[in-house]
Parts: C-alpha cells; sequence; structure tokens
C-alpha cells in the first residue's frame, strides 16, 4: 500500500498539530468547550457505569455475591430515579450531523456537549465504547477498544456494533463535505475477527460527493491485520428538515 492509497498517514508522517481536532466544527467546539464540573461529573458517571457493564457481563461471581451486587444497583438506579428529570439537551448527537456550522444557526455553549450523549463517541454515555476520533484534512481516524459487552463470536466483536461503528465513523467522515447527511446505505464487508480488548483503529475518507449523495469508505484494523471494510451512503439535508427534526424529538421526548 502506499501513501496515496492510504486516507491517514502513518504517526510518524502526522505533522505537529496532527492530535489536534481538524474538520467537522461541531465536534471540534465540544473538544474546546470548558471542562465543567457538571460535566466531569456526567462522564464520571458514565465511566462507572461503563465499568459496571464491563464487569456484569464477565464475572464469575458467586449466587450470594451476585444478589448482593444487584441490592447495591437497585438501590442505586432508585436514587437516579429521584434525581430532576425533564432537562433537554441543545443539538444532536450523532457524528454525521457535525457538518458545516452554516447549515443550522451557529450555536453556543451547551449546545455542542450533546456529543456527550451519543451511543458511540458520548463520553457521557455509559453504552458507549467509546470511540476517539482525530481529523487531518480528508481523512478522519477513530480508536475504540470494545469490552465483553460487546461480544459475538468467542473473544470477538458483535458483527453488529462493527457495523454500527462503521456507521459512526463514515458518518462522521461525511461530514468534512460540510453539510449534514444521514444514512441512506451502508455496506459492510468482514475480512477478519474483530478482537475484544485490543484498540482497534478506524479509517474514513470521503469517496467522492454527487449532488445530495456523499459516498464514503471505512476500514477496521487491529493493528495491521484488516478487520473489516465499509462503504456509505449519506443524503445531505437542508437546515429546515433538520429544525423539524430537533422540534419533533423536544416536543415528544422529557
Amino acid at each position: 500500500m502506499t501513501p496515496e492509497d492510504d486516507p491517514m498517514p502513518a504517526d510518524a508522517d502526522l505533522p505537529a498539530d496532527a492530535h489536534e481536532p481538524h474538520g467537522p466544527p461541531r465536534l471540534e467546539m465540544l473538544h474546546s468547550l470548558e471542562l465543567t464540573p457538571r460535566r466531569v461529573q456526567l462522564r464520571r458517571l458514565a465511566a462507572a457505569g461503563r465499568d459496571a457493564i464491563e464487569h456484569l457481563v464477565s464475572t464469575t461471581a458467586t449466587i450470594e455475591q451476585l444478589a448482593a451486587a444487584a441490592d447495591q444497583l437497585e438501590d442505586m438506579a432508585r436514587t437516579l430515579g429521584e434525581l430532576p428529570k425533564g432537562k433537554r439537551y441543545e443539538g444532536f448527537s450523532e457524528a454525521a450531523n457535525a457538518g458545516d456550522l452554516s447549515a443550522l444557526e451557529a450555536a453556543v455553549g451547551e449546545e455542542y456537549a450533546s456529543f456527550d450523549h451519543s451511543p458511540f463517541i458520548g463520553l457521557a454515555n455509559p453504552l458507549s465504547p467509546p470511540i476517539y476520533f482525530d481529523y487531518g484534512p480528508d481523512w478522519i481516524r477513530g480508536r475504540v477498544t470494545f469490552g465483553a459487552a460487546y461480544e459475538g463470536p468467542p473473544g470477538c466483536v458483535h458483527g453488529g456494533y462493527v457495523a454500527a461503528a462503521f456507521d459512526e465513523l463514515l458518518g462522521a467522515t461525511q461530514s468534512l463535505s460540510g453539510t449534514q447527511g444521514m444514512t441512506a446505505r451502508l455496506e459492510v464487508d468482514y475480512r477478519s475477527p474483530s478482537p475484544l480488548g485490543q484498540e482497534l483503529t478506524l479509517l474514513g475518507e470521503v469517496q467522492s460527493v454527487e449532488g445530495r449523495k456523499i459516498w464514503c469508505t471505512g476500514r477496521l484494523l487491529a493493528g495491521e491485520r484488516l478487520c473489516a471494510e465499509s462503504r456509505g451512503l449519506f443524503i445531505s439535508m437542508d437546515s429546515e428538515r433538520f429544525r423539524a427534526l430537533i422540534a419533533d424529538r423536544d416536543s415528544r421526548l422529557p
């Protein structure tokens, strides 16, 4: 493979600022937000939940130990259930919608924090692995380690989570075109098992833009071994459609 074939250069070839955010401005704004005390605690709480899920699906505890842990977790669930409800977050949490700020009115402050709630990149979401993205002018790289909760074949990531990770990767990648878009088609070719408990690398690049159609390609690697490849079609949407989606969500969800 030549450098021209690779959407992301090796670390040794990256510019000095390559690990600083580059690309989708909404995600850049998330990185640049002040890490407020509240955000610290939300991320801390989610990390604890992530650890609890990991321990829950990979334990050889006795019945008595499981019962005691269940009692404690039920108490915690009741405590969380008594916390104030009804706060709506602004914006949207999917990286596919992280395109040009001009597509929607420029937002400020906590709107960008909605990405913290993403099920794949959100540090305040216990379901998130999470995936960490960095960017170049025409590529996006993700790093992720899937734990036991994501197991499919023995010791390997479930293929459905691999496909979902590609959806997030290619969604973020298509936003480099500067538009807001939604997935229309996602194709995945599984080449070899994706191991659990090992850092995996996701690489994405924009393949072509044809009017409202944005084609992207991606790869998933364990070290230098290719685990899967993907191709996605995204359809750009105008700002009015996105405003309508946000208004509908806010009218239905607490």
